[in-house]
């Protein structure tokens, strides 16, 4: 049995080396061609010096290189950080300072624009770009190499010292919080193993299935796709689309059974024309409530396909589902927990809220992580002790205390409310005000920022920014760009207003945002989903 996130491919390439595992546009991997890269990728990082628990980020596109060499450092015992490929070079920057990572695999495209910043990542010492390094600039004493010339075959003696157990680190995902900087999320090979195995069960994956992998790798929502596939035997095939009309065109030519999106997805998906003789078997949501006709809509275009509504937490990979039977009788519920979780309405005390009371959702069991890197104060604030501890039990059992208001029917399904902090979602991003805040304010342009979401029919949130320039003439286009510039597309406020007053202050002397966005709440209403 598989304890370790990387022996999913071995294990399937034992059963079924020659079962397709990994495709991306033409080039096709069956399992044991997906090993064997594995294994390169292990070779080329151990060749670095890496040493056993120290990080590896990879910044692309969806592609072959970025998968091998994620599980490949998970094989040769370090540490993988998938990057989103959406991020500005400043971000990439802070998360591969933030975690100390040795090595970075990335694209020449994408290093000459991060070659500015990578002198804020002192522990930076190898960087491997796709194909052959071209153009490279100079990275003060930080060697480059081509990613394909490096790969070799790993020592298994070296392999084997280096062996994980299930408790160690085997991954970082960056999220934001609720203030400040994204936050690592720490998830060992267990967390990941058993995340995998719980979704995999109740979605009945098998090796017949062929996943189309829309959704970033670096959301554990997206990777998901990855690991349920490895597990079972089944097909990933990776896809980096433009437009909606391009998944539906994967679909058919891949003859695709399973895929898994966010809402402002599914509602492009819902207004496209599908093929009558559609292969879908399942599809799966997360990263926000689904407008209750979007469900409608997709069941009708595509009736043989059941539609399972989700909720995950990073902290704790996926915590909720709902039966595809239950749909007609729930749309609006987030469902039960899933297999091996338990997931808790509470007080603020920490009992148990009684049907219909709102409180907050707390998950506990194997898929709770390991709290964020180097970050005390925060995991403090979301990784406490589970209730209903038994006082005879000597050690403290942590669990993840959500910041989600729920509550619970007497049936124990799950019904959304809202969130106890100042958390922006927009397309299943989790979005801190202050990160919106901070990125524009280094222009250098703005005395006063303020960044809030607010309710948007597709989208979960809109962000709305209100600025107050340094010197007059600035208007909201020039704003807007400069915006663009220095943020990724989901970050982008929907709507700027310039003002020409200082922000109103809470007590504290901070911004007081909820008063701010109070004229706003409700200038989406109305808006084309």
């Amino acid at each position: 049995m598989s304890d370790l996130i990387h022996d999913f491919i071995f294990e399937s390439a034992r059963r079924t080396p020659d079962a397709e595992a990994l495709v991306y546009g033409s080039a096709r991997l069956d399992y044991q061609a997906l090993a064997h890269s594995v294994q390169g990728a292990a070779g080329a990082l151990l060749a670095t010096g890496i040493e056993r628990g120290e990080r590896v980020a990879v910044y692309l596109e969806k592609r072959i290189e970025n998968v091998a060499a994620m599980f490949g450092a998970a094989l040769a015992g370090a540490v993988f950080v998938p990057v989103n490929p959406l991020l500005k070079p400043e971000q990439v920057a802070y998360i591969l300072a933030d975690c100390n990572v040795r090595v970075l695999l990335t694209s020449n495209e994408r290093l000459a624009q991060l070659a500015p910043v990578l002198g804020s990542c002192p522990d930076l010492r190898q960087v491997f770009v796709t194909g052959a390094p071209d153009n490279v600039p100079a990275l003060g004493g930080i060697a480059v190499g081509g990613w394909d010339a490096s790969q070799g075959e790993a020592d298994a003696r070296v392999l084997a010292a280096r062996r994980p157990i299930d408790a160690d680190m085997a991954a970082i995902l960056y999220t934001s919080g609720s203030t400040g900087r994204p936050k690592g999320v720490v998830l060992s090979h267990r967390n990941m193993v058993a995340g995998a195995r719980s979704v995999a069960s109740y979605l009945e994956l098998t090796p017949r299935d062929r996943v189309l992998a829309v959704l970033p790798l670096s959301f554990d929502y997206g990777l998901s796709q990855l690991t349920t596939c490895f597990l079972t035997g089944a097909t990933a095939v990776l896809i980096n689309h433009l437009f909606a009309r391009d998944i539906v065109k994967a679909v058919s030519q891949e003859r695709i059974t399973g895929l898994a999106a966010v809402p402002p997805l599914w509602i492009q998906l819902a207004a496209l024309e599908w093929p009558a003789d559609c292969s879908l078997r399942y599809l799966t949501n997360s990263g926000g409530a689904m407008p209750v006709e979007v469900v409608r809509t997709l069941r009708a275009l595509l009736p043989n396909a059941q539609l399972f509504l989700m909720y995950g937490l990073t902290e704790a990979f996926r915590s909720t589902y709902l039966p595809p039977s239950e749909l007609d009788r729930r749309p609006d519920s987030m469902g039960k927990a899933i297999p091996n979780a338990e997931v808790m309405v509470v007080r603020p005390d920490g009992t148990l809220c009684a049907p219909n009371e709102p409180g907050e959702l707390v998950h506990r069991g194997a898929l709770v992580s390991l709290g964020y890197w180097n970050d005390p104060v925060k995991t403090a604030e979301r990784f406490k002790p589970a209730p209903g501890r038994n006082p005879a039990l000597q050690l403290t059992e942590m669990a993840v205390w959500s910041g989600d208001t729920v509550r619970m029917d007497e049936d124990g399904f799950l019904y959304f409310i809202g969130r106890t902090d100042d958390m922006i979602k927009v397309s299943g991003y989790r979005i801190s005000p202050t990160e919106v805040e901070e990125a524009i304010h280094a222009s250098g342009l703005l005395a006063e920022v303020a960044a809030f979401g607010v309710p948007h029919p597709s989208l979960g949130h809109a962000i709305v920014l209100l600025a107050l320039p340094r010197e007059a003439g600035l208007d909201t286009a020039a704003l807007l760009k400069e915006c663009q510039r220095r943020m990724p597309a989901y970050m982008v406020p929907a709507h700027i207003e310039i003002r020409s007053e200082a922000f109103p202050r809470n007590p504290n002397g901070k911004f007081d945002r909820n008063l701010l966005k109070q004229s706003y709440l409700s200038m989406f209403q109305g808006a084309a989903p």
